[in-house]
């Protein structure tokens, strides 16, 4: 019972010794990493912030009586939590009351003022397309005239609110400063051609109506704020994600309203001749404007079946509209075959591209296979991100804007690399622009056990397959989005840059790369960021290079070191034997030992 409990206490006492070097050798680990690695983080939990008083102008409702305050609705309550203080939410209608109007607009990038634009242009299409339809069509009449005109006036409210409140606003360049001063802008505004053209758009003719009643020709001048127009669609073609759509539409409203303008002046030659005089003209029956309508699409689009004129003045209207109409067909069909090869330009290179692939594939005999995962790769890579090559759009940009795009696209992904975390936070900048996008297909490999490591892989999308053992068939790890591989070969040295399994994408995988001599290229400008990747590199492959028990778990320390295998007296002995060259025991002994350490390694 005594020896017993003596060999249970000592034990225990082994266990615990065991358990205290450990943690010794770990805190003097750390202590040593964060006395030799500045940016190394600290085990010591940080103070806690006290916690911030709620703004006073968010001061809580009381709840009704016989509610608790705990059984408060949700929906009641809105809440934005920002570092350590919450921040209670004001009613809309209180954001609405203390909206101001701004001083200055910005004419690129407003979307208020791209909506404020789209009344203007809805103001300007009201003159263009019924100026003309109530000059010609008996559709104003004396019981109708109060619609008219209110709509009429409404309309040259807003022309006004366009020169005095948003014109007048506009921010603008020079001497490639941008101004924001309002005299300084409505300076600019008042020296401009298209102030002058506002102005003749409200030119006060409507006083006219009084002596000559109210005539549409009178608002004629309405029509001449174009600029807003061009200006709108210039605003919303670059808002627009698929602005071609829109091209095609504003296009073929210029057609129909063409045909729009030629109805109208044909009810008007029709009603100088005589409604129904001659067979060429008009007869009064039906509608009047689908029917003048349907006579302009005829005309302009020469497809003939028209009635011979019978007067001059009814050949002469004929022979324009003919002449007008070729002209005006031509340039509808000119400027749409633009808008549409603009929209697919993109789509015609792919296919140029692929069917250029495809006949140098053949020309030099390339097995089907083979053929057939190029076709793969060129059909994925253009429905995945829409080109094949994203340098070409980017080398257009200006380096800063590159960078911004880079910090957008890749900065998350890249910042949460081990390797790369207490860097110079420039240098990662550097390291953006160079990230280059390659597209895996299914069973793709990535790189092979043995390869001199030069890249570095960033997962974006799609998954990858580490594969080990025996066969190097065996799937180890499965890295998902984010993921990163091959980023020790970066600043390995000595040999220890070669790849030490296989990877292979198991789907498609579309991946970011980063050189090594790109990389090298960077580290130049930044010495202390070179420093401490290569200590954080050495760091890595001698945690990854630990002896490992059965469970996969570092061995503990031992209180007592092993004895070594061979003494020194009896090394010394052997190595004499093999200077000697002698053949005894010992030499046999010595070929031995060899055997086993070249079994070993």
């Amino acid at each position: 019972r005594i020896s017993s409990a003596t060999s249970l206490s000592s034990a225990i006492i082994n266990t615990r010794l065991q358990e205290l070097v450990k943690l010794f050798k770990e805190r003097t680990e750390k202590v040593k990493e964060k006395l030799t690695d500045p940016d190394a983080t600290s085990d010591d939990e940080s103070p806690t912030t006290s916690p911030a008083k709620p703004a006073p102008a968010a001061a809580p409702v009381p709840p009704p009586a016989g509610e608790p305050e705990g059984d408060k609705p949700a929906e009641d309550e809105h809440y934005c939590e920002m570092l350590c203080c919450t921040f209670k939410y004001r009613p809309w209608l209180d954001h609405l009351k203390n909206y101001r109007f701004p001083s200055s607009i910005d004419p690129l990038t407003n979307l208020m003022y791209v909506l404020w634009l789209f009344f203007v242009v809805m103001a300007w299409n009201w003159n263009c397309w019924l100026i003309p339809v109530r000059w010609a069509f008996p559709y104003q009449t004396p019981a109708n005239i109060h619609c008219w005109l209110v709509v009429d006036y409404l309309c040259d409210l807003i022309y006004l609110l366009d020169i005095l409140v948003f014109q007048t606003r506009l921010q603008f360049v020079r001497g490639g400063d941008i101004i924001t001063d309002k005299k300084a802008m409505t300076e600019n505004y008042l020296r401009s051609q298209r102030f002058k053209m506002d102005v003749v758009c409200l030119l006060p003719l409507d006083f006219f109506y009084f002596k000559v009643g109210v005539n549409p020709l009178l608002r004629f001048p309405r029509c001449l704020k174009y600029m807003a127009f061009f200006e709108f669609n210039n605003r919303l073609e670059a808002i627009l994600s698929k602005a071609y759509i829109y091209r095609v539409i504003r296009t073929t409203a210029y057609l129909l309203y063409s045909l729009h303008v030629n109805s109208c002046l044909y009810y008007w030659a029709s009603a100088y001749e005589g409604l129904g005089s001659t067979t060429w003209v008009y007869d009064g029956e039906g509608n009047s404007y689908i029917r003048c309508y349907y006579w302009a699409v005829k005309t302009l689009i020469t497809i003939g079946g028209l009635p011979d004129p019978k007067t001059l003045f009814e050949i002469v209207f004929q022979l324009l509209n003919y002449f007008t109409g070729v002209f005006a067909f031509s340039v509808m069909i000119g400027q749409m075959r633009d808008v549409v090869g603009a929209a697919t330009a993109g789509q015609t290179y792919y296919r140029s591209c692929m069917d250029s692939t495809i006949k140098y594939m053949n020309f030099y005999k390339i097995p089907k296979t083979v053929q057939n995962r190029v076709k793969t790769w060129y059909e994925y890579t253009w429905h995945s991100q829409g080109m094949l090559d994203e340098l070409e759009l980017l080398v257009q940009l200006p380096d800063k804007m590159r960078l911004d795009i880079a910090i957008d696209v890749n900065y998350n992904i890249v910042s949460k690399v081990a390797l790369f975390q207490g860097c110079d936070r420039q240098m990662i900048f550097d390291m953006l622009k160079r990230l280059r996008s390659v597209v895996y297909l299914p069973n793709d490999y990535m790189c092979k056990k043995g390869e001199i490591g030069r890249e570095m892989y960033i997962i974006q999308a799609g998954q990858v397959q580490v594969l080990g053992g025996p066969d190097s068939k065996t799937v180890l790890v499965t890295l998902k989005a984010g993921s990163v591989f091959g980023e020790i070969s970066l600043l390995a040295a000595g040999g220890g840059n070669r790849r030490t399994a296989n990877v292979v994408a198991h789907g498609f995988a579309n991946l970011f790369i980063l050189d090594k001599k790109d990389l090298n290229e960077i580290l130049v400008h930044y010495p202390e960021s070179q420093k401490l990747l290569r200590k954080k590199a050495k760091k890595m492959l001698k945690t990854s290079n630990k002896p490992k028990d059965e469970k996969g778990a570092p061995r503990d320390p031992l209180i007592i070191p092993p004895k070594a295998d061979t003494p020194k007296l009896f090394q010394a002995a052997l190595a004499a034997t093999g200077r000697m060259g002698g053949k005894g025991p010992l030499a046999q002994l010595r070929w031995r030992l060899k055997e086993l350490k070249a079994m070993q390694a």
